[in-house]
């Protein structure tokens, strides 16, 4: 950490003295983008919560509908991106390089509801990033911090099969770049007014 001093300094004003005082100067904010170790694995970011949300859907996986199982636990995935690429969004309706999103996905329940069929989020289930970073060979990334109660502190780019269903649905299905901006109601109407859309959307 940077060393801050503070000082005092005697300022004449009229034909007495005051003392002007010094504040330790605030440092440079860090970047909130990706945190490499190794140069590819990612840290996982611990204060993803404090960043910008973006949206919350439940069920929206790669999971195909006519394999699913009437016992398979009701899924919510909140989406959050670090505060710097959304501003950079808001002004170009482009993601930046370094850009972190975390997706963070949630168990649903319907215990001590106040209305019939309501549901809301409560355990975490499992934690993962998708990064935009030009020295990877197709400008992506995918990354997997593990399951809850076992989450690794930091995560190597997914490869081959691990992500090759990632790779094809943010390839064919995302309306801006590799993510799905269809489903950030914040985001969408911006990308319609800088012309960022993909054709068809």
């Amino acid at each position: 950490m940077q060393k801050v001093t503070i000082w005092l300094a005697p300022v004449i004003l009229g034909s007495g003295f005051i003392w002007a005082v010094g504040l330790p100067a605030q440092e440079e904010a860090s970047s909130d983008g990706p945190d490499y170790t190794n140069g590819t694995e990612l840290q996982r970011p611990l204060d993803y919560r404090e960043w910008t949300f973006l949206s919350s859907s439940l069920n929206l996986t790669y999971i195909d509908e006519s394999g699913a199982s009437e016992s398979r636990p009701e899924l919510f995935q909140n989406v959050f991106v670090n505060p710097s690429s959304y501003r950079s969004f808001m002004d170009s309706g482009q993601w930046p390089n370094e850009t972190v999103f975390v997706l963070e996905i949630r168990r649903s329940s319907q215990e001590e509801t106040l209305s019939a069929g309501g549901q809301f989020q409560s355990n975490l289930v499992a934690l993962e990033a998708e990064v935009k970073d030009s020295r990877f060979s197709d400008g992506w990334a995918f990354y997997d911090f593990g399951v809850a109660g076992s989450l690794r502190d930091a995560s190597p780019p997914l490869e081959g099969e691990r992500v090759a269903g990632c790779i094809a649905c943010h390839t064919d299905h995302t309306a801006v770049e590799r993510t799905f901006v269809q489903f950030y109601p914040t985001l969408i109407e911006i990308a319609r007014q800088k012309g960022t859309l993909k054709p068809g959307f």
